[in-house]
């Protein structure tokens, strides 16, 4: 992966597909969502296990990392992934609470999941079937 995954008070990794799965991380303070990434990603070489991200989407309130920001001030992004490096950011949202964005960034991965995998194994000439 690019960025070395962060630990998390609660992670969770689900398949979607042979080759790519969704990853998740969430800390929480009183109920409230204060830091989360949601990642999808793509498994690009099955003989080394190497996992890559195709797209993610985080927050972190204490803004400790470059590469998080926080979604009650500046809204909910989505980082896109090529080559192993981030080529686009998108905003999605205005500023939303922590557990409003990680809903709305579940709900829009759900919604366009395909498309992003299908665009990742374009860029990079991977045949789905391998």
């Amino acid at each position: 992966m690019t960025d070395e995954p962060r630990e998390y008070d609660r992670e969770f990794t689900a398949r979607i597909s042979r080759r790519s799965r969704r990853r998740i991380g969430i800390n929480t303070n009183r109920g409230q969502v204060t830091r989360f990434v949601l990642q999808l990603e793509y498994l690009l070489d099955p003989d080394t296990s190497e996992w890559v991200e195709v797209v993610r989407y985080d927050h972190d309130e204490s803004g400790s990392d470059e590469a998080t920001h926080d979604v009650t001030e500046d809204g909910l992004h989505i980082d896109v992934y090529r080559d192993g490096e981030k080529s686009d950011s998108h905003e999605l949202t205005p500023p939303l609470s922590g557990g409003e964005a990680l809903t709305h960034a579940e709900e829009h991965l759900t919604e366009h999941v395909e498309g992003y995998i299908r665009r990742f194994e374009e860029w990079h000439n991977i045949n789905a079937n391998r």
